[in-house]
């Protein structure tokens, strides 16, 4: 029954005199669902929050609780949540700075536009994780005092923080003008020298796998690095020196920067890893002349992000189709062609080329209809759920190419009820076809039957509101929790049903 609940927590159709009934036995699950009403009143939210505490946070952060509601001495995480969307009062920022959970302090910490005081005592807080997290977050200035903190972890979370001052980013890099950190994470728990055994089966050890320290924070430093390398408010020249170095990581960050020169990037295109390689092939920063040698690289991977790259000459995009799982996808090359380049896309004589084209909603009706024809199944595949194709079009696909193309052509928004009704009888059946009309805003009553007999497609049709109605109240029972969950949800399960169900309790 608890599954029953939960659904008709969630069904729409819930009057507010049974939202009320189910408030007053709701647990833990059964809030959640409430607590997403979006016709869940102001004074419903205060008793489902009496009712069932942990909600307070989910009410307030979908704006069903404000200030006036909260005690944060009763609902500290309900006033934190507030104080997250910037709607909190300053007074429960300074009560929470002192609250003895340290999670708590922590959350604080990540809040926008705290009270400077508050600020303050959390830079202070005698746990480094606290100081951390308001370094990721917190102002230029406050980033700039933190970063010559003795503790490395803190100065790791200040290089990671885009509101860093650049100028303080570039020290943290090369380590001029900052004094040397003292601690770390590793060295506050561990004698050095020490390596954190990534098997680690300590269950009170927090240390990440691997950290070591020798007296220098190696593992912390190193994370840092690559935070300041990913950071884009790092100055360039602080970092383009690290295109050789040692650590495949560090040189996989900075594969991702946008403002590579181009003498760095074709550096990073000769690196042994192919993952180095294949971020830096969608990189905007690499020009025409590394496009094109990128797309002769010996990895898969490579060559299949070159394809998304947004500026891939389509010459080359036209080879990379035949050596690269480019999949069923948009690429922004080909979302941005013009009517000239679409035009020449769609008359390629390879099959793999107009599939890529087909794959736009914003066809030319003339070369959408000449794609609708196309003898080769994938190039319908891709087109089929084109919102502007007609009946027609959508059953000439099935006859000429079957089970290959169905579930797309089931998929697409405006497929009649009548030909979704032939879909899900077609043989030999396809079982994704089934899901797809299950959840189609336009399927029946007599294809979602059929769907039923699915057992994929069964929860989700239990949900269609063109169910008929005695069918969903059946469904109630079904022995798989989830249908009868996804039943009790349905907006057309007759009133009498929700009524009685919900009494019951």
């Amino acid at each position: 029954m608890h599954h029953i609940l939960c659904g008709l927590a969630a069904n729409p159709a819930l009057s507010s005199e049974l939202v009320d009934r189910l408030i007053t036995v709701a647990d833990d699950d059964i809030a959640t669902n409430l607590a997403s009403r979006t016709d869940l009143s102001r004074a419903q939210a205060v008793a489902l929050v009496e009712r069932v505490g942990e909600s307070a946070v989910q009410l307030a952060y979908e704006g069903r609780l404000t200030a006036d509601d909260i005690d944060p001495s009763v609902w500290p995480d309900a006033a934190l949540a507030l104080l997250d969307q910037g709607v909190g009062r300053p007074e429960w920022a300074r009560l929470l700075a002192a609250d003895p959970v340290r999670e708590r302090r922590e959350k604080l910490a990540a809040c926008r536009s705290l009270p400077s005081d508050v600020v303050d005592t959390l830079a202070a807080d005698p746990d480094v994780r606290v100081v951390a997290e308001l370094a990721w977050w917190t102002t230029p200035d406050v980033a700039e005092r933190l970063a010559a903190h003795p503790q490395s972890e803190v100065r790791r979370a200040v290089a990671g923080n885009e509101a860093t001052p650049p100028a303080v980013l570039a020290a943290l890099v090369t380590g001029e003008g900052l004094p040397a950190a003292r601690r770390c994470l590793v060295c506050d728990r561990e004698e050095p020298p020490f390596v954190h055994d990534p098997q680690c089966l300590r269950l009170d050890c927090g240390l990440p796998p691997g950290a070591s320290c020798d007296g220098s924070h190696e593992s912390t430093v190193h994370d840092m690095l690559e935070a300041a390398l990913r950071n884009p408010a790092t100055p360039i020249e602080a970092v383009v020196g690290f295109v050789d170095h040692p650590s495949m990581m560090l040189r996989w960050a900075l594969a991702t920067r946008r403002d590579l020169p181009q003498q760095t990037c074709a550096r990073l295109a000769s690196d042994p890893t192919p993952g180095v390689r294949a971020d830096l092939a969608e990189n905007p920063a690499i020009d025409d002349a590394l496009i094109r040698a990128l797309a002769g690289d010996r990895d898969p991977d490579v060559r299949r992000r070159l394809a998304h790259h947004p500026r891939v000459p389509l010459d080359v995009l036209t080879h990379l189709t035949r050596t690269a799982k480019i999949g069923a996808t948009l690429l922004p090359r080909i979302a941005t062609s013009s009517p000239a380049e679409v035009e020449g896309l769609a008359k390629s004589p390879d099959p793999a080329v107009r599939m890529l084209v087909a794959q736009r909603r914003d066809l030319p009706p003339g070369i959408r209809d000449r794609l609708a024809d196309d003898p080769d199944a994938k190039v319908v595949k891709a087109l089929a759920p084109h919102p502007a194709l007609t009946e027609a079009q959508l059953r000439a696909m099935v006859d000429r190419h079957g089970a290959r193309v169905l579930a797309k052509v089931a998929s697409n928004p405006d497929a009649p009820p009548t030909l979704l009704e032939d879909l899900v009888r077609h043989e030999p059946a396809v079982r994704k076809v089934f899901r797809e009309v299950a959840r189609h805003r336009g399927a029946t009553a007599p294809a979602l039957l059929v769907c039923l007999a699915d057992e994929r497609a069964r929860p989700v049709a239990a949900g269609n509101p063109a169910l008929p109605p005695p069918v969903i109240a059946e469904l109630l029972a079904d022995a798989d929790w989830r249908v009868g969950e996804a039943a009790a949800a349905n907006p057309s399960l007759p009133p009498a049903v929700i009524s009685d169900l919900v009494c019951q309790q």
